[in-house]
């Protein structure tokens, strides 16, 4: 399974994630499935869940504090390109799964931009030209695929004078 790295860290990450303001905390799921069982994680401003489940119906549950101090915005990139400067993580989900044989992930990026679609949109179109990566732009929407094969998809919608929106990316 392709993702499973990801699960070490964030535990550790976990232990040190005890800040002050906890209402902006990003909002993290990951579900990994395999063929013997799978591993869920769950948090958001008051800390989380970390399920380990086997095939034969045996399961561990652990209480895990708040990732508050994560640096989402800071670690991602899709081929050296983040996401448009000032821009926030607000919500990470994970759907991995390696069953039959067969590795898939879908990885949605919720975030907010302090910039308008348009712009913010312009902008990230320009920064992946510039990293020589293909990118077909519809509107406010970004797609292409990454270094790696996986396709990613970008959406920009307005919020207020601002933007929200979503970065997905599937591996297959």
């Amino acid at each position: 399974m392709r993702l499973a790295y990801l699960i070490p860290p964030m535990l550790l990450l976990a232990a040190c994630g005890q800040g002050e303001d906890k209402k902006d905390a990003t909002e993290i799921s990951i579900n990994a499935q395999g063929d013997d069982g799978g591993v869920k994680i769950k948090t958001g401003q008051d800390g989380g869940k970390l399920t380990i489940g086997g095939k034969d119906g045996a399961a561990i549950n652990i209480n895990i504090p708040d990732f508050v101090d994560l640096d989402i915005e800071g670690d991602f990139d899709i081929d050296g390109v983040k996401l448009y400067p000032g821009s926030t993580v607000t919500r990470v989900d994970v759907d991995a799964s390696d069953k039959g044989g067969s590795d898939k992930a879908t990885v949605n990026l919720g975030f907010t931009s302090p910039a308008a679609p348009a712009k913010a949109a312009d902008w990230m179109a320009g920064e992946f030209a510039k990293k020589g990566v293909k990118v077909m732009r519809d509107g406010d929407t970004l797609a292409g695929k990454d270094e790696d094969g996986d396709d990613f998809t970008i959406k920009f919608e307005p919020d207020g004078a601002t933007s929200k929106g979503v970065v997905t990316i599937v591996s297959n």
